[in-house]
């Protein structure tokens, strides 16, 4: 049966885990809570951004994008949480462990005390001489007497302190063993609490994964079956693309765009996705598209092709999954196309760089900036 500072402890720690779902959006325990309330507790969607809680469930591309990468980042967050938590465990126990140690020192130094005074008390109780009382009342010189008195002083005396000890180290112990089963408790506790955490965050970022497939794929996206179309259209893996040399990005870490035979790194992909059903609604067409990801083969084809107008091989953005160059008016510097483009392309991640306007001067290329793109 566990004490009831124990109990009170666990108390503590279960309040503590049912109160993630107030803290603020980005942490781990935020984006539980952003999990498990946004069916559960409709009436948390009037709170505001700022105070940490979602107003409304992810809608658009760029949205979708944006909390699948936070649900993925959180879910580093927590396993670091988890694996710090579990190292600082490690060394209270070895603390509790050193104590122990001089826990089990002492009482072999009190058991040194012991003996002499087990020997003596032994000793007297084995004489035949001593009767009870008897031997303080024989006639004498009294010295005799006067000794065993002060034997029987000294194996009082010794007794007390022994005993006194002995408590102490027996209360100590007690201490020591309740302390071991809180830490232990507290820990396991803890560590449940975390691993519900990142399994919530891996279902959360996997359903929304699943999702933006799914609105990719309404959008013309041709998302092949298995996992490699899907994989390759999942933000939460850009990571991976960006352990890649130029030009070398494996088909399984590339997301096809709308037109035929285009692609681009993930998170490029669907804000060009986003960018797209904004550029339709206004002309009526979607994005033409002449390049995108080019493999270093094709980067040395058209550097060598068109000399001044290509960037090195294994320099360009296009080898990078970055960058698009366009067609259907976007290429005519000015135009109404390009007007609206250039107006509007920053709200989706998505910038025609200030190179382009003069050196060398492409008005059909755009490039995505991730940085830009994470803000949003």
């Amino acid at each position: 049966m566990s004490s009831p500072r124990s109990a009170r402890l666990i108390a503590v720690v279960t309040a503590m885990t049912s109160l993630a779902v107030s803290a603020p959006y980005g942490t781990a325990a935020a984006a539980l809570a952003d999990t498990t309330t946004a069916n559960a507790r409709p009436e948390a969607a009037g709170q505001s951004a700022s105070a940490g809680v979602l107003d409304k469930e992810p809608t658009t591309l760029t949205e979708l994008r944006r909390e699948a990468q936070k649900a993925y980042k959180s879910i580093a967050d927590a396993n670091r949480a988890l694996v710090a938590r579990q190292k600082k465990f490690g060394a209270v126990e070895k603390e509790l462990a050193t104590k122990l140690e001089s826990l089990q020192q002492a009482t072999a130094e009190l058991n040194k005390l012991r003996k002499p005074l087990s020997d003596l008390a032994s000793s007297m109780y084995q004489d035949p001489s001593l009767d009870g009382l008897s031997p303080f009342f024989r006639a004498g010189n009294g010295t005799e007497t006067l000794r065993r008195i002060a034997d029987l002083d000294h194996i009082v005396a010794g007794r007390n302190n022994v005993l006194g000890d002995a408590v102490k180290l027996l209360e100590r112990q007690q201490q020591l063993a309740q302390e071991a089963q809180e830490l232990r408790a507290a820990n396991l506790l803890q560590e449940a609490q975390l691993s519900a955490q990142v399994a919530a965050l891996r279902k959360r970022s996997s359903t929304l994964v699943r999702s933006l497939t799914k609105a990719l794929i309404k959008l013309g996206v041709k998302i092949g079956d298995g996992t490699q179309g899907a994989g390759g259209c999942d933000p939460t893996r850009i990571g991976q693309a960006e352990q890649y040399p130029n030009g070398l990005l494996p088909k399984n870490i590339l997301c096809p765009l709308p037109q035929a035979g285009e692609e681009l790194r993930a998170d490029a992909a669907i804000a060009f996705a986003d960018l797209n059903i904004a550029y339709k609604k206004r002309f009526g067409t979607s994005m033409c598209i002449s390049d995108s990801y080019r493999n270093l083969g094709e980067q040395q084809s058209i550097y060598y092709r068109r000399p001044g107008f290509a960037a090195t091989p294994g320099k360009s953005n296009h080898g990078l999954g970055l960058a698009v160059d366009l067609c259907g008016g976007v290429q005519n510097f000015r135009s109404v196309q390009f007007n609206w483009l250039e107006a509007n392309s920053k709200r989706y991640g998505w910038i025609h760089p200030d190179w382009s306007y003069h050196s060398p001067f492409e008005p059909w290329h755009w490039e995505y900036d991730p940085k830009l793109g994470a803000q949003l």
